[in-house]
Parts: C-alpha cells; structure tokens; sequence
C-alpha cells in the first residue's frame, strides 16, 4: 500500500509532515509512501528514507490562495502532485494538512467522485467523554443540503464507523434542535424520514449539548450546521485549557495543586486531542481523501496515515459504492 502526502501543506511543514511520515513508516510495515515537495527541504527533517519516495516540486498552494483557482493554475504544487498520484494508480490515498478548499477540489478532479454521490462530505472524528469519538459529516464541504445529501452522509458514515473503526452497527443521529421526530426546519424533517428507512442503524434526532457525551458514533447535518459545531468545540476547548492554565499558575498553592494533578490534566487532554483521531476524511470520493489539521505535528500525521491505511485495507470507497448502488440511495 502506498500513502501520498503533500509535505509542504500546513502551518508546521515540511518538518512535521515529514517526521509523522517517517514514524508511520516505522510502525506499519505494509506501508510505503510518496512524499511531495521541496526534496532539499524534506531531506533536512527525513532520518529515514525507507520506503519513502520524494517526488520534487517547487510550487506549492498557499492557504490565502483561492481554492479552484489554484489547483487548476498550480499543477504542480504538492498537494495536486499528490491527488494526481491517486488518479494514475501510483497511490492508494493522499493526506494534506494545506488549504482545505483547495484539496476538496483537487480531489473532486483527480481523485474523482463515487458514482451516485452528489456531494462528497468533509468529515472528522471528533472527541468524546469515554473517548470513542463521533464521526461527523458535513463540517463544510457543502453549506446547503438536501435531504438526499443528508441519507448518503449518514450511509457514507456508517461505512466507514463500522469499517475504517471498527464500531459494530454504528449509531447514527441527526443533528436537530430536539429530539422529538418533527422539530426542526424542513431539512430535518425530511431528513428524519428519510434515514428511518436507511440501511442504518438510526438513533433518531441528537443535540448538540450531548454530542460530547457519545450519543451516537455518527452524526449528520449540513456543512452550515456541521462547521458551527465543529468550531464551536474547539474553541470551547481551547478556551476551557487557558482558563484552566491561568487558574493554575496564578500563584504558589495553585502550581503545588497543578503538580499533584499534572498526570490527571495530561489524560483529559489527550481525550480531548483531535490528533488521536487523525483527519477529516474527504467521503464520497474514489479513494481516500484524508484532510489533517492545518496545525497538525508528527502524532497527528500518524493518525492521519493510519485512518488512510484503515479506509484502503477495509476498501471503504468501494464498500460506499457498491451500497449506494445497491440501494440506488440518490
């Protein structure tokens, strides 16, 4: 299997790129991968180049370019280069941690949509009290949906709970403003009654104040609503671990109480950590299409290596297409 990763996207490339790519080499022997960009650059940070092929390029898309934009002028930047290796058959799946509207368009044109999908979803796992996460789709790849978009999130998503991590009849929820069958606009509505009949286990109308407490291990919505949540909980997060920092710190008897519970603060905050669960995966395309946080370290492109080699080994893609054509789900 061989993974290619655009090392010159995201705020800590190449160096973080390239070390989580050569620790994932490390641990997965079946594993080989294309690193794309600067071959002087990647070179500095690479103490181990086997099963690691460099492709060169200079050019590189930028997070301020726009994003149809630039993959159709920069072909050669590292993030398209590595799409590319997908299309041609030369990787089974390609990560980037750079400009997410830019990669969702690269996919869309190289890496190719899934027969009977309308709209690929960008989609994370997201954290949960006992650690499990909740897959979430759409998170902004498409603003507006239909109900028709919504039931092929909800089977896309169930696929690959079930497939790529391994949750046995994964619970699907849909995001609404109660749990009541007929509240919410008319999306809701028809959403509802859509995935009743969906060859999903469905768990019926979630909230968003119970998402964090496992409620279902797939939720689906609109991207509106989706990026909402999405910020929202992580900048909850955020803002929780400063207060926390400067209540902490903010004399003698507090930093003796910080030490004592140093070890208790480090596990909430690894429950907490999107890296543990690795990117936003790209659903509805091809192949896999794995989107890593634009802050991403090594441990994060690990996990994000990881997902993709899950998606590829457990042929999520085809598993999407053979049911939506099978259940004709348009």
């Amino acid at each position: 299997m061989r993974i290619a990763i655009d090392a010159m996207g995201g705020d800590n490339a190449p160096k973080e790129i390239v070390l989580g790519a050569v620790a994932a080499i490390e641990k997965y022997d079946d594993l080989e991968i294309t690193l794309v960009g600067n071959e002087t650059e990647i070179k500095k940070y690479a103490t181990n180049l086997n099963r690691i092929t460099i492709l060169h390029t200079d050019e590189m898309i930028l997070s301020t370019d726009e994003p149809v934009r630039a993959v159709r002028r920069k072909k050669n930047s590292s993030m398209v280069l590595a799409a590319v290796e997908v299309k041609e058959g030369r990787a089974d799946a390609c990560i980037s941690a750079g400009n997410t509207g830019a990669l969702m368009t690269a996919g869309l044109l190289n890496v190719g949509r899934i027969k009977g999908i309308e709209r690929p979803a960008l989609s994370p796992t997201l954290p949960t009290r006992n650690g499990d996460g909740f897959v979430l789709l759409d998170v902004g790849a498409n603003v507006d949906a239909k109900p028709e978009h919504l039931l092929q999130n909800a089977i896309m998503g169930s696929i690959y709970a079930e497939k790529a991590r391994g949750i046995a009849n994964p619970r699907v929820g849909l995001l609404n403003i109660g749990t009541e069958e007929m509240k919410g606009n008319e999306l809701s509505k028809q959403s509802f009654e859509l995935l009743k009949n969906a060859p999903i286990n469905f768990v019926g109308n979630v909230e968003s104040r119970d998402l964090l407490e496992g409620v279902a291990d797939v939720v689906v919505c609109d991207g509106f609503s989706g990026n909402l949540v999405l910020k929202s909980l992580e900048g909850t997060a955020m803002s929780l671990f400063s207060l926390l920092k400067e209540e902490l710190t903010s004399n003698f008897t507090s930093k003796i109480a910080a030490l004592v519970l140093k070890n208790k603060f480090k596990k909430i905050k690894d429950k907490l950590d999107y890296s543990e669960y690795g990117g936003a995966g790209l659903f509805g395309l091809k192949a896999p299409v794995i989107k890593a946080h634009g802050s991403s370290k090594s441990r994060a492109v690990v996990n994000a290596i990881r997902q993709a080699r899950n998606m590829v080994q457990e042929n999520v893609a085809g598993t999407i297409s053979e049911t939506i054509e099978k259940d004709k789900v348009q």
